[in-house]
């Protein structure tokens, strides 16, 4: 990709935005180096690390990446043997500790098994040294400063120090407020030289003797070392130097220990580095109210509701801008401020984005293409150091692009063939899109030019476009109308400002009748537009309103179905209650029987004690006559009830068929086909009969071969009570066509619907048994389910 392009477009302030978003020195290095490219690999790769950083930043807030120093310059030093310091070493266990955390932290991820593109292939690259990293930790505080526990003799040494500078202290206070203070400028102690001393006034510098380190200004102070305190500031000074001594042997010792990690510290950097852009990339992302767009290796640009990245995102008019299915060539038209070289810059930017891996300013689905180059004249880039015109710039612009133009670039012109002499002018860029035409380039171009209005309609793969202008308000509203032409609208501007009706008139008439008859086909057009927008919008409320009563029926089906299923297990529980009730009255009366028999001896029972237990036991019978007054249960019966002619559908067979006549109590003749066979009753399902015969076919029997149902049920991406429902119709479809197991892929997500369906299946009176499918079959994101 060419570099003026990056410059032309603002692709540089573009990264100047998402720049603010990075945290690590390899951060900045990685988006300093990043320019579109055109390795549809590469895209994708990029896309999917924008997307997996986006998903981060919905679920956890983001990637916890913490800032650091670039560590390349001490693992070189350390490479050719020199020593770190405490703060680079401190920088060092920083991405050390770093990669711990990441790696932690992406291994919560997995295990929620949330599904990634790329991050787990990254976590992979992260190469944790905890002993290393623990040494670091313990021996060198986040500022640099090496800490008593990096070694015992520095512990001990330390000790010492503040032993004697606690000495030193309360000797010099016994001096400062005892009976020789007031020898003293001022009640302190303070240093010089690395040792405790005190302001002495200059004439009783004899009194305390010692040895005196310096002097204030003005020579009236002395900064003296009393000598009852030489030797402790001596002791102090012997285990300074020896603390001094031990740090930097204990740096020495922990730069020795960095040397055989130096590449994996540096990878890991290089990995974090690659983290922190996905991290901006996402942040970037949510200010624009970005998306990862879909990519068209056939160069079919579709960005939906697109937005220029530098506007103010809540005051950018969305436009929909596409190129290159229907149409290789765009030509938009109108008058200026319109924002038609903003559209031509949103254009280029988003596909320079998209080829760098960024997010678009754009709506779902949009998608864009690959180009391996992108030509832009835009502007006014006259040079007077060349002593070149306006035109005679963009002309050398134009030379140049013609010669290295082919079918996988994109071009876009600003004012095409400005600058000049009009007819020459509009001559000129219908000639140069011809020649863009020939090479099979895509284009967008902006122009004056009514003569490219024509050219637009008239040309194979070209379409006009122009920017929407509101006559009332006298101001653009800066929509793209795709397949319309600019039009000028001086007429109507003038009349509305207060011109006369005759100028406009005697100027109407001025004009040739080619213009006149080009801006009424124009403005047909327009009013074709708003009738089909007012059409769109129209039919768009009755689609909303189908939307909500489907979403409406969804949920009160989901509603029924759970209430079924409560009812049913009501029901069951009170049909066990009831079965129970009477088993344990019948076992009361047969007990009594045997008492009856026991007490009567050989004479047996009596008849009317038999008469008297038959009574008891048909007592048992629970009344159904409340049942047949049911108004709602009379008409189910009414309509279940089967007559010579009906329609049923033979669930054995899985065929429709037609009533001949009774067999039986509850046997049918029925015809199917060229069939005619006896049924039971049970085995039969009513049906509507059909509103237009249909040519009879000779079908066999159903069976798992012939059946059209397969064996595996795919429910991933679908909802909880969708999911089941689908269940629930596909087991008994499976059992019909005779299969004896089928799979149901539900995949891992979060195991909501994995233990939905378990808890169906479990309840469920046709299946014998199932379980989760074999590791080379899915695992634990399938159930298999053998049928009785």
């Amino acid at each position: 990709m060419n570099k003026r392009i990056l410059s032309t477009l603002d692709f540089d302030k573009v990264k100047q935005m998402m720049a603010q978003y990075l945290v690590t020195a390899q951060g900045i290095d990685e988006i300093n180096q990043l320019v579109p490219v055109s390795d549809s690999q590469v895209i994708h790769a990029w896309m999917q690390e924008t997307d997996d950083a986006l998903k981060v930043q919905r679920l956890r807030g983001g990637i916890p990446i913490p800032k650091l120093e670039n560590i390349r310059p001490h693992m070189k030093r350390i490479e050719i043997g020199a020593d770190l310091n405490g703060v680079e070493l401190a920088q060092v266990a920083r991405v050390l500790s770093t990669t711990s955390e990441l790696t932690r932290f992406i291994n919560d991820l997995e295990d929620s098994e949330i599904e990634f593109f790329r991050l787990y292939e990254w976590k992979k690259e992260l190469i944790t040294i905890p002993a290393l990293n623990q040494r670091l930790k313990a021996a060198i505080d986040e500022d640099g400063r090496v800490t008593d526990e990096a070694s015992p003799d520095l512990r001990i040494i330390r000790q010492n120090i503040r032993r004697s500078e606690q000495t030193i202290r309360e000797q010099l206070d016994s001096i400062v407020r005892g009976k020789n203070a007031k020898y003293l400028s001022d009640a302190i102690v303070t240093m010089r030289n690395e040792r405790y001393v005190i302001p002495v006034k200059q004439e009783y510098r004899s009194i305390f003797g010692g040895v005196v380190h310096d002097q204030s200004a003005s020579g009236q102070t002395l900064f003296v070392e009393p000598k009852q305190i030489v030797e402790s500031n001596n002791r102090l000074r012997q285990h300074q130097i020896a603390e001094r001594n031990e740090v930097a042997r204990i740096l020495a010792e922990l730069s020795a220990e960095l040397v055989p990690y130096r590449q994996d510290i540096l990878h890991n950097a290089y990995v974090i580095g690659k983290l922190d852009l996905m991290n901006a990339k996402a942040r970037f992302g949510k200010e624009i109210k970005g998306i990862v767009p879909t990519i068209s290796e056939e160069n079919h640009v579709v960005f939906k509701q697109a937005r220029h990245p530098l506007l103010d995102q809540e005051k950018a008019v969305p436009n929909d801008i596409t190129i290159g299915k229907d149409y290789q060539a765009v030509v938009i038209t109108g008058p200026n401020t319109g924002g038609k070289t903003i559209t031509l810059k949103t254009l280029g930017l988003l596909q320079l984005m998209g080829q760098a891996g960024l997010p678009i300013p754009a709506e779902e689905e949009s998608q864009m293409g690959i180009f391996e180059e992108i030509f832009a004249d835009i502007g006014d880039e006259q040079s007077i150091e060349q002593s070149l015109s306006t035109f005679s710039s963009h002309m050398t612009t134009i030379v140049d692009v013609l010669g290295r133009v082919d079918e996988h670039s994109l071009v876009l012109f600003d004012e095409l063939g400005a600058g000049t002499d009009p007819q020459e002018g509009a001559a000129l860029a219908i000639s140069i899109l011809d020649a863009l035409g020939a090479k099979s380039a895509y284009v967008m171009a902006t122009t004056h030019y009514p003569e490219l209005k024509v050219y637009g309609y008239n040309r194979a793969n070209t379409i006009n476009a122009s920017m929407e202008f509101n006559v009332d308000t006298l101001s653009p509203t800066y929509r793209l109308l795709i397949g319309v032409p600019g039009r000028s609208n001086a007429f109507e501007i003038s009349k509305r400002l207060g011109l006369d009706t005759q100028i406009i008139d005697e100027a109407k008439q001025i004009m040739d009748g080619e213009s006149q008859d080009l801006n009424e086909m124009i403005a047909d057009l327009e009013n074709r537009r708003k009738m089909a927008e007012t059409e769109y919008l129209e039919v768009r409320h009755y689609v909303e309103e189908a939307q909500h009563l489907h979403d409406e029926l969804k949920e009160a089906y989901s509603f029924f179905f759970e209430e079924r299923e409560n009812q049913l297990a009501k029901a069951r529980k009170k049909a066990n209650e009831v079965v129970s009730e009477a088993e344990e009255q019948a076992e009361k009366i047969i007990s009594d029987i045997r008492k009856m028999q026991l007490a009567n001896g050989q004479a047996g029972v009596k008849e009317h004690q038999l008469i008297d237990v038959k009574t008891q036991l048909a007592n048992l019978h629970q009344d159904e006559g409340h049942l047949k007054k049911n108004k709602v249960l009379k008409k189910a019966k009414e309509q279940k009830t089967l007559k010579t002619g009906d329609e049923v559908m033979v669930n054995t067979y899985g065929q429709r068929g037609t009533l001949l006549k009774k067999m039986g109590a509850n046997q049918w003749q029925v015809q199917l086909g060229i069939l005619k066979m006896q049924v039971d009753e049970a085995d039969m399902t009513p049906l509507t009969p059909q509103k237009e015969p249909v040519q009879r076919v000779i079908h066999s029997v159903r069976s798992a071969e012939s059946s059209h149902v397969p064996n595996q049920l795919d429910l991933r991406g679908k909802r909880y009570e969708e999911a089941l429902a689908e269940v629930d119709q596909y087991l008994d479809a499976a059992i019909l066509a005779g299969y004896p197991q089928v799979t149901i892929v539900h995949g891992k997500g979060t195991g909501a619907l994995r233990q939905g369906i378990t808890e169906y299946l479990k309840n469920h009176r046709s299946v014998a048994s199932y379980s989760f499918a074999p590791a080379n079959q899915g695992g634990n994101g399938a159930t298999i389910v053998k049928f009785n």
